[in-house]
């Protein structure tokens, strides 16, 4: 495989552009119709969370301490990047995708932890398996249960748990130093129109990413026609192709994903979706799967 460059420009200037534009857009916030200012706020978030992403998989510079760096601002508050750079890196283990114990990222539920919920709550869990339900009640159901597993790991001081949130602590205090004490933004409009809205475009991007089959090479999905959701995601609609090669910058993916398609649809089982339109077509309304995992008891 040919070297990277030792930097990459295009991560470096989009870089820019989203940390650019989230300062900007926050010191001006007053001049910005409420819808627009989420719709714009939630997007820099959700495109925050994908360049965090391609930092993580060493872009743009051959130095993991920059990279890391430069995906470390928690304007998404709930996530220190930390956490997330490693649960992710977990997440590529592709012999244990979808499994609801060894993958981080999985939705997914044991029978025995799904014996124990009541009524309501699986009827939620349920709903969070359809596409409405994933951009809507989904957000919610990610950042509680996150925040909840968090503050038990910090309670009992398991492993870097405390440093870790005292570090993000600090940065989440600085920015929301900046957000409400200089701009004067309420934190209520940040927490819903950056966070819940960011959080909820990132779900549209991971609804049907993966999905559980006997071979592990057909758990993982492709969707082909990313058109602008593509840009916010990084080209990682092309989901099968990052997985094979998680290293490649993003903006390589499309070029090489025509060369090889036949190659990678064969490979996934054929598991396509031309367009997150489709994606929306298919389970809108209809569950993606059962939440609980066919073969973890």
């Amino acid at each position: 495989m040919p070297h990277s460059p030792r930097l990459e420009w295009p991560t470096i200037g989009l870089a820019v552009l989203i940390y650019g534009g989230w300062l900007a857009l926050t010191w001006w916030w007053e001049a910005v119709p409420f819808w627009m200012l989420c719709a714009v706020g939630g997007w820099l978030v959700a495109w925050q969370g994908s360049l965090q992403h391609e930092v993580m998989h060493g872009h743009p510079t051959r130095s993991r301490r920059i990279n890391d760096a430069v995906g470390w601002p928690p304007l998404s508050v709930w996530l220190p990047y930390p956490i997330y750079r490693s649960s992710h890196l977990r997440h590529h283990r592709d012999e244990h995708l979808t499994d609801p114990i060894e993958d981080p990222e999985s939705v997914y539920l044991r029978q025995t932890d799904w014996d124990r919920l009541g009524g309501v709550t699986r009827l939620l869990l349920r709903f969070n398996m359809t596409l409405v339900g994933r951009l809507t009640l989904g957000p919610f159901i990610m950042i509680g249960g996150f925040l909840w597993t968090e503050a038990r790991a910090v309670w009992r001081g398991e492993g870097k748990a405390r440093r870790i949130w005292a570090r993000h602590a600090l940065g989440v205090a600085g920015l929301l130093a900046w957000v409400v004490g200089v701009c004067g933004m309420p934190l209520a409009t940040y927490l819903f129109g950056f966070v819940y809205v960011g959080a909820a475009l990132t779900r549209l991007r991971s609804f049907a990413e993966h999905r559980f089959a006997e071979e592990h090479e057909e758990r993982t999905a492709i969707v082909e026609k990313g058109g602008l959701l593509g840009l916010l995601y990084l080209n990682n609609n092309l989901h099968v192709l990052h997985h094979l090669r998680p290293h490649l910058p993003w903006y390589r993916l499309p070029a090489v994903y025509r060369d090889e398609r036949e190659d990678l649809v064969e490979r996934n089982g054929g598991l396509v979706y031309a367009g997150y339109l489709d994606v929306a077509r298919r389970f809108l309304l209809r569950a993606h799967d059962d939440p609980r995992h066919p073969k973890a008891s």
